[in-house]
């Protein structure tokens, strides 16, 4: 389903469009699939990569263009899955990073990375929450946390 962007949206001003969104969704959880690390957690949750694909362009897009066009609960998803800890968060903005950098030109892809930096925090604190644990108090940009931290 297709929704037009809010006029304020964050992503209008940066110049992101709903095909760069696919691109970037495509292109990245390609990469996710291919990883080491990450790959094997998807690949024994996600039965229908098509599908989940577009759910996950369909947040993005609500994410950055406001279009209101992902309607699910992602941290229920990710306090459920026992094996992911924060360095599947460091990871996966890792992957994410490189990923926004190689298809996005200069704005759209700044603009996904902070995104990314804030939602990756948000779920980790979520999941520690969830779990009764403390977080490791770090800004989950990740950016200065080693990758075996």
């Amino acid at each position: 389903m297709s929704r037009d962007p809010h006029p304020k949206a964050p992503g209008l001003a940066a110049g992101i469009t709903e095909p760069m969104i696919r691109t970037l969704v495509d292109s990245f959880y390609a990469e996710v699939r291919r990883d080491a690390m990450l790959g094997p957690i998807f690949e024994a949750r996600v039965d229908d990569w098509p599908e989940h694909l577009d759910k996950l362009t369909a947040f993005w897009s609500s994410v950055v263009l406001m279009t209101g066009r992902y309607k699910g609960r992602p941290m229920p998803v990710h306090a459920a899955i026992p094996d992911i800890s924060r360095v599947h968060f460091i990871r996966w903005l890792d992957l994410f990073r490189k990923t926004a950098n190689l298809v996005c030109p200069g704005a759209p892809a700044a603009l996904f990375i902070d995104r990314a930096e804030r939602i990756a925090e948000s779920l980790h604190l979520g999941v520690c929450l969830s779990r009764g644990e403390g977080p490791v108090i770090a800004p989950i940009g990740f950016a200065a946390a080693p990758a075996d931290a």
